[in-house]
């Protein structure tokens, strides 16, 4: 992207910050970022990245606007009606969200902001916290082939794999599914884990045990090795809280096209039982404690 392009970056949290960074020390021309709590404009201080004092100023200037932040309502309030980028931006502004949205609300956005004279592009982001650090993500865009083609340039800063997912709101779709197959399958190996070690197998030999084998996956040696068997679930990463969002807006979409997500409902019910089970703001691959106390996601099920 040519160095005349301004970027405005708006949400410095723990995906926020590191892709900042990367559009900051990549980008040759100018990036301007704001987050509500000036401790996270503080992290970028060693980059070209300036601070913007409010989301009016960044939508007047910006020609790309990126956002990362936690979900709808944040994102309503930012490109909703009569919000700061709605009523500030230029006409052919693009506003690209990197947030996890309901696909409804990524396809309500792109309307406002097109019958604005705005383009929209919903561009999830998956991987981990060091992904984004390394500028190593996976991107999943909806967006036209035309507003697609620009913002890729932009996206290649922070993610190493950019998919065009086809128009508006597809971009939510595959994030969404995504996340919940990582939500299930951590339940999945919690609970094999569990059954393992009560009848003798120590949860570190069986995980490389599998690995050597069919069973063997990113979740496995990934969640399964890093958090699940030293039982490391700090605060700060991705808590229960942040998986029921996701796995809320996978279930009504799954609603809105007749499909009774029964494994998706197992899953939300361990998540709301790590959640109020002493859980709450720590990492999600804890779920396993649930099952090690005798938590039942079948109790969401029907006739359960």
């Amino acid at each position: 992207m040519s160095a005349n392009h301004t970027i405005g970056f708006v949400g410095l949290g723990v995906m926020g910050g590191p892709m900042c960074r990367n559009v900051a020390t990549k980008h040759p021309g100018r990036v301007l970022a704001f987050d509500l709590d000036p401790a996270a404009m503080r992290t970028l201080t060693d980059t070209p990245a300036q601070p913007a004092s409010s989301i009016e100023l960044i939508a007047a200037k910006a020609d790309v606007v990126l956002l990362s932040l936690p979900g709808d309502k944040q994102v309503e309030a930012v490109c909703g009606e009569g919000s700061s980028i709605l009523e500030n931006a230029r006409a052919g502004t693009l506003v690209v969200d990197l947030s996890t949205t309901s696909v409804a609300m990524a396809r309500k956005v792109g309307d406002l902001l097109k019958a604005k004279g705005l383009f929209f592009a919903d561009a999830p982001v998956a991987r981990t916290r060091e992904a984004a650090q390394r500028g190593e993500l996976s991107i999943m865009v909806g967006a036209s082939d035309a507003v697609f083609a620009r913002a890729k340039p932009v996206l290649d800063y922070m993610g190493s794999d950019v998919t065009h997912c086809g128009e508006v709101g597809t971009g939510q779709v595959v994030k969404l599914v995504n996340n919940t197959l990582v939500f299930e399958h951590v339940v999945a190996l919690a609970e094999m884990m569990v059954v393992a070690e009560r009848a003798g197998v120590a949860p570190r030999t069986l995980l490389e045990a599998v690995s050597k084998g069919s069973g063997d996956s990113f979740v496995l040696r990934n969640h399964g090795m890093k958090a699940m068997v030293p039982r490391s679930f700090p605060e700060k990463a991705f808590p229960p809280e942040y998986v029921l969002k996701d796995i809320g807006y996978l279930l009504a979409l799954a609603n809105d096209h007749g499909v009774d997500a029964k494994v998706t409902e197992i899953a939300r019910r361990y998540y709301e039982q790590a959640r109020d089970g002493g859980l709450a703001g720590r990492y999600f691959p804890g779920v396993i404690e649930v099952i090690e106390r005798g938590g039942r996601g079948v109790d969401a099920l029907p006739g359960a």
